[in-house]
């Protein structure tokens, strides 16, 4: 099977999501490599691979909507193209929660609560469809994914500029924590919203 253009985004997207995970996660100073890392000031050490993951996450994000806009406005939208995505998507926002909360940077809470939503919903996806339905995306959804998307990026900047700006306004840990409470009031609207497909016999 030959692959289309946003296919083909789409698997660059989970490529640059392993990437993102083996520089996150690889142990360089175990093997040898030393990374100096950037003093921003007294109080503010970066290590260099969180910014170099963050400008990848960033390349990534885009492909997220690159692969959709292209698929539709060429007409282009296959069914293995949606099941990528999907994978995609889940791959590199999940992933990414997961690490950073096993290193310290964000509450466990988060990856949990944000892991757990996605199921649900995943869950209700499919059953609607194996009922010939289609859910879907809501507002709501869209934005906790903005917020999510820019909370990430700015915690693998350490929250650069605005952690220079006065005592450091943690606006990652806000957008964080907006995209998690947004993840529940989606999750619900989705079950509230589709409750009648799932309990019905056809």
């Amino acid at each position: 099977m030959r692959m289309n253009l946003p296919n083909k985004i789409t698997i660059a997207r989970i490529l640059l999501t392993i990437l993102i995970i083996v520089l996150l996660l690889f142990p360089f100073e175990k093997v040898g490599i030393s990374i100096n890392p950037l003093f921003i000031n007294e109080s503010l050490v970066v290590e260099v691979k969180y910014l170099i993951a963050g400008v990848l996450f960033i390349i990534a994000s885009l492909t997220d909507f690159l692969d959709g806009h292209i698929a539709r406005k060429r007409n282009l939208v296959t069914d293995f193209g949606k099941m990528t995505d999907a994978i995609a998507d889940k791959m590199l926002v999940n992933s990414v929660l997961i690490i950073l909360a096993s290193q310290g940077f964000i509450s466990a809470v988060i990856p949990v609560i944000i892991v757990t939503r996605d199921t649900v919903v995943d869950v209700i996806k499919m059953i609607a469809g194996n009922k010939g339905k289609v859910v879907a995306a809501i507002k709501s959804g869209k934005i906790k994914t903005a917020c999510m998307m820019t909370g990430i990026t700015l915690t693998l900047f350490y929250n650069l500029p605005f952690e220079l700006i006065g005592h450091g306004i943690d606006i990652a840990g806000v957008l964080l924590l907006v995209a998690t409470v947004l993840s529940v009031y989606s999750g619900i609207q989705y079950y509230s919203l589709n409750k009648n497909i799932l309990f019905s016999e056809k």
